[in-house]
This record gives C-alpha cells, sequence and structure tokens, in this order.
C-alpha cells in the first residue's frame, strides 16, 4: 500500500511539473504579444475637448492612426453594501485619465448603503455624468445581472465596461481597457487581476491565490484554446454583441456570469481579449472561515460552469502529492528520496509564483506572494476536494443550489439557522 502511495505521490508531482512548465509557456506567450494599448497624442489645431487621438496595436501588428479613437464608454457599477474602503475604491473610476465616459451604479433597493457611498463620491466629481439606479426585490436569480439590465437600458454609449465593486484602477483604466476596440473584430476585453490584502494572514493566502493561482490558470487556458470568457472584475463589451446574444437577461440564471458572457461573445465569431492591463481585486474575507468558505464557493461554481477543466485541475496542484510523496518515502525507510519530493513540490511553486507573480501580474508583495504560494496551493487543493462535497452555495446571504451548466436554483430554508450551514460568499 506503501509503495502505490508513493507511486501516486510522483506521478501527481509529474503532472503537476508538467502543469507548471505549461503555465509559464503559456506566460511567455502573453508577454511575447504585442500589447493592443493605446497610446494619447495631440492633434494639431485641435478643441481642447477633441485633443485626443489614439494609436492602435493590433496583434497582427501596427495599425494605421485612428483620429479620434477614444469613444465614449459607460462604466457599469454593480454595487452591493457598504464594503470595506468602497469609497475609496469607487473614487478611482472618476479620475480616468479619459475624455468621455460615464458611471452607472445600480443596486437592488434604493437605500442600499452602497448607492449612498456612490452618491458621496460622484458629488466630488460634477464633470463626471453619474446615474443612480435600483432594480427592486423582482431580480433575476443572479442579481447582478438585474442591475446591469438596468443599466444597460439607461447606458448612453455603445461600449460598456463592467467592473465589480471591490476592485480599484489605475487613471489608465479605460484607456487601456478600450484600445482593443479600435479593432473592429474585438467584442470583449478582460482583464488579470492581482490580490490584495493588507490584514490577516488567510485574507493574503486567497490573495496570492488570485495573483497565482488564477493567472496560471487564465493563461494556460488561453494557450489551449484561446481566450473563450471573461473574467468577473473587468468585462468590457459592444452593446451589439450583448443584443446579439439576447441581452444580458440569457445570464441571470446563471453563477458564473463572466465565463458565460465571454463564451457567449467568443460564439458569436468576435474575439475576446485579454488585456495586458492588470487591476488590483480587494480580497474582504479576513478570517478564516470566511476565506475558505468564499473560495469553496468560487471552486464549486467553476465545477459546475467546466466540469472536466475542474477535474484536471487537480492535477496543477503541487504540495499534495509531494507530502503525500514525502510521507510514504519516510514509512518505506527512503528519506532522501522523501525529501526530495518535498524540496521539488516547493520549488515548482516558488518558480509558479515568482514568475507569474513578477511577469504577468506585477506582484507589489513578490516575496509574501513566494513565500505563501506553497501553502496556499495545499489549501487549495483542500478547496477543490471541497467543491465536489456538495452543491449548495450561500451568495449574497441566499441559498442557492447549483446544476450542470453552473445554473442557479433558489432554496427556501426550511430552518430559522439552514442558511447558515451553506458556503458563504
Amino acid at each position: 500500500m506503501l509503495r502505490v502511495l508513493l507511486e501516486i505521490g510522483i506521478l501527481g508531482l509529474v503532472a503537476s511539473t508538467g502543469a507548471t512548465v505549461l503555465s509559464l509557456v503559456a506566460l511567455a506567450r502573453f508577454l511575447r504579444q504585442k500589447p493592443v494599448v493605446g497610446q494619447p497624442f495631440r492633434v494639431p489645431n485641435a478643441p481642447d475637448t477633441d485633443a485626443w487621438a489614439w494609436r492602435a496595436a493590433s496583434p497582427r501588428g501596427p495599425a494605421q492612426p485612428t483620429p479620434f479613437f477614444a469613444p465614449p464608454v459607460s462604466l457599469l457599477k454593480p454595487l452591493y453594501g457598504a464594503e470595506p474602503n468602497l469609497e475609496a475604491h469607487l473614487e478611482t473610476f472618476f479620475v480616468q485619465d479619459y475624455p468621455n465616459y460615464e458611471v452607472l451604479f445600480c443596486t437592488r433597493s434604493p437605500d442600499d448603503p452602497g448607492l449612498a457611498t456612490a452618491r458621496r463620491v460622484a458629488a466630488r466629481h460634477p464633470n463626471i455624468p453619474a446615474r443612480f439606479l435600483f432594480t427592486g426585490d423582482d431580480t433575476w436569480i443572479n442579481a447582478k445581472v438585474s442591475s446591469l439590465e438596468v443599466m444597460a437600458a439607461y447606458a448612453l454609449h455603445d461600449i460598456f465596461i463592467i467592473s465589480d465593486s471591490d476592485v480599484r484602477v489605475t487613471p489608465d483604466y479605460i484607456r487601456e481597457v478600450v484600445a482593443p476596440f479600435a479593432v473592429e473584430s474585438t467584442g470583449t476585453v478582460t482583464c488579470l487581476y492581482r490580490g490584495v490584502a493588507d490584514r490577516g494572514l488567510w485574507s493574503k493566502l486567497e490573495a496570492a491565490g488570485m495573483s497565482v493561482e488564477m493567472t496560471a490558470g487564465v493563461l494556460t487556458a488561453s494557450f489551449l484554446e484561446g481566450m473563450k470568457f471573461a473574467l468577473g472584475p473587468t468585462m468590457a463589451v459592444r452593446r451589439r454583441c450583448i443584443r446579439k446574444m439576447g441581452g444580458f437577461g440569457v445570464l441571470g440564471p446563471y453563477c458564473s456570469d463572466d465565463f458565460i458572457l465571454g463564451a457567449r461573445v467568443a460564439a458569436q465569431g468576435s474575439t475576446v481579449v485579454l488585456s495586458r492591463h492588470v487591476i488590483d481585486h480587494i480580497v474582504l474575507n479576513i478570517g478564516f472561515l470566511d476565506s475558505l468558505q468564499h473560495q469553496t464557493r468560487w471552486m464549486r461554481s467553476t465545477r459546475f460552469s467546466r466540469p472536466l477543466g475542474h477535474l484536471g485541475t487537480a492535477l496543477t496542484f503541487s504540495m499534495p502529492w509531494g507530502i503525500l510523496g514525502f510521507c510514504a518515502a519516510l514509512a518505506l525507510h527512503q528519506p532522501t528520496l522523501a525529501w526530495s519530493l518535498l524540496a521539488w513540490s516547493i520549488l515548482q511553486r516558488i518558480a509558479l509564483a515568482a514568475f507569474t507573480g513578477k511577469f504577468a501580474v506585477h506582484e507589489p508583495h513578490l516575496l509574501r506572494t513566494i513565500a505563501l504560494y506553497p501553502l496556499r496551493d495545499l489549501l487549495g487543493f483542500f478547496c477543490w476536494l471541497a467543491s465536489y462535497a456538495g452543491s449548495t452555495i450561500l451568495w449574497r446571504g441566499r441559498r442557492y443550489r447549483l446544476s450542470r451548466g453552473g445554473l442557479m436554483h433558489p432554496i427556501v430554508p426550511t430552518t430559522p439557522d439552514d442558511s447558515e450551514s451553506a458556503l458563504t460568499a
């Protein structure tokens, strides 16, 4: 039996080594691609309001200068409650280095404290058009989609940038996200993100997973099959693509609305572009249970949205196989092999964290991320196991059951504390 466990550990390490190499190859390919970025330049004798033009570089080479390519943009911001530092995060969307955009906010209720926070921020920036909307109680199962429907109906412009409430951005955010739309075939643009956590070990472990594990998975998927999905923290999309897929409402029954949106746009024949621009994704879960439950909910959603890919994720972890091989080899009185297997599993994680953190997401706390990532890898494996332990989640205070394709079905609690047993976000 010990021999079998040792062989399983070694095979797992071989598979994870292959996955690590593939991730690094995908990273190198991503970095070699010429980014589609906008470069502002002054137009001679242009009035101040029109003094913007852009040069766009397509993946196939430099495009011709496109005068005044700074299309008006509608930023769509669904909100829910008063999250920590929400006001500071929203502020970053009002100080954009971009000539023409509006910001739309939407909540379920007009009394939502998040909407009140948005009003305070907007009041400090009267030069930026802002709208404040609410959906009421008659919403899709995925309430975020209801907010998107309402905001799209009021939006003035034909390029939407959808971003979550727990992100913060730099002043060049809109400029760089919009630039790929200079290529007419671009339907959706999405961004990588790095986890940001200032307090607590568990939140920092979750942040390391965002910066490294998530990024490596996205780059590998893009390398193997092309971008056929989007990432929730930023989804930029043309209005015509939304209309063609039947409106935002088609996303309403799904948990992974970002994955479905990208897949629907790709199915139309439009290009989904993974931008080189990286944003900050703030980790809101400080405690162990909150962090663990949030990560497990995300993995459970992935399990139903991409079942085969999620199953194969087991082979991308390194630490569980290294520890299994270590314990089995020690029990078989092979200490050199035992320590070699454990060391190799750790070195894999260090290499992946170092290259992905530095070159893909420009991680500002690189040494911390490198040090924590082996532990994060082990924790991620247990979250992966937990994703198969059931099909229910708790999201925004409500319980749901997931089914094939990531569809959500509401569950009515049968006891006053029934919801406490579900996994929460």
